[in-house]
C-alpha cells in the first residue's frame, strides 16, 4: 500500500531472458522499486538475479531504516553493491541495465539511479520527460559510479519503466521504439498503475501482430493520485 499513489508491474508470462522487478516498503514514508534487465537467457540469469534481489532487499532495509537517511547517498550505495554482487555471481559477461528508485510519500519525490537502462518516462502536466542513464549498466566494471538525482512526482503524474524488450518489439523490421511508448503513455492519463502497464504491453502486441517472443517484455508504473483524490485518502 502507498499513500496517495499506486505501484504495479506486468510482464508476458513467457519468460525469455533476465527481466526482474521488485518493490518493498523500507520505512513508514518510503517505498523502493526497481527494474533490472540482465543480459542472457533465463537459465543463466536466474541465480544472478536471485543474488541481486537478496542484496537489494537486505541493503535497502538497512540503509533506509532511519527517517533521516540521505536518499541520494543510499541509492548510490545500492547501485554499488548491486554491481558488485552481479560481478561476483556471474559466469561470463552479463551486463545488467537497471533502474531503481525511492518514492517518498510525504513529499511526492523519487530519488533514483538509471544504470544504462531504457530511460524512465515521467508524465505530468507538461508532457512526458525522459529520465536518462546516470551511469553505466551494472555488471561491467567494479568501480563504476552512479549519480542519484531526485525528481518530483506531482499529483496526477506518473512514472513508467519499460524493459528493452518493449522498445525492441518489431514488425517488418521496424521497432516499436521509445517514441511509441511515450505516445501510449501520454494518451493514458487517469489510468491506474496496473492499467498503465497493461496499455503498454497491449500496444506492443498489437504493433507486432503477435505475442512477443523476442525477449522479456516488462513494464512498471508508479501513478500518483490527483490532488482531490489524494486529499480524500489522507487520514483525518
Amino acid at each position: 500500500m502507498i499513500e496517495g499513489a499506486e505501484l504495479a508491474a506486468a510482464y508476458y508470462t513467457q519468460r525469455q531472458g533476465g527481466d526482474f522487478y521488485d518493490f518493498l516498503r523500507v520505512s513508514p514514508t518510503r517505498v523502493l522499486f526497481g527494474l533490472l534487465d540482465l543480459a542472457g537467457r533465463i537459465e543463466e540469469a536466474r541465480g544472478i538475479l536471485s543474488t541481486a534481489q537478496q542484496v537489494f532487499r537486505n541493503l535497502s532495509s538497512e540503509l533506509f531504516a532511519s527517517e533521516e537517511v540521505n536518499e541520494a547517498d543510499a541509492m548510490v550505495q545500492i547501485a554499488i553493491q548491486l554491481n558488485r554482487s552481479i560481478l561476483a555471481a556471474e559466469q561470463g559477461i552479463h551486463p545488467c541495465p537497471a533502474f531503481a528508485g525511492c518514492y517518498n510519500e510525504e513529499v511526492g519525490t523519487i530519488c533514483y539511479f538509471n544504470a544504462g537502462h531504457t530511460p524512465g518516462l515521467l508524465r505530468d502536466g507538461g508532457g512526458v520527460t525522459e529520465l536518462p542513464a546516470t551511469g553505466l549498466p551494472l555488471g561491467l566494471f567494479s568501480h563504476a559510479t552512479h549519480d542519484a538525482p531526485t525528481v518530483a512526482l506531482p499529483p496526477d503524474a506518473a512514472l513508467l519503466l519499460i524493459s528493452r524488450g518493449v522498445v525492441e518489439g518489431k514488425c517488418k523490421n521496424e521497432e516499436f521504439g521509445l517514441e511509441r511508448a511515450k505516445q501510449t503513455f501520454l494518451a493514458a492519463p487517469g489510468r491506474s498503475a496496473q492499467e498503465t502497464c497493461a496499455a503498454i504491453l497491449d500496444q506492443v502486441q498489437e504493433f507486432m501482430c503477435a505475442r512477443p517472443m523476442h525477449n522479456d517484455v516488462s513494464a512498471l508504473a508508479l501513478v500518483r493520485a490527483a490532488a482531490a483524490k489524494a486529499a480524500t485518502a489522507s487520514p483525518s
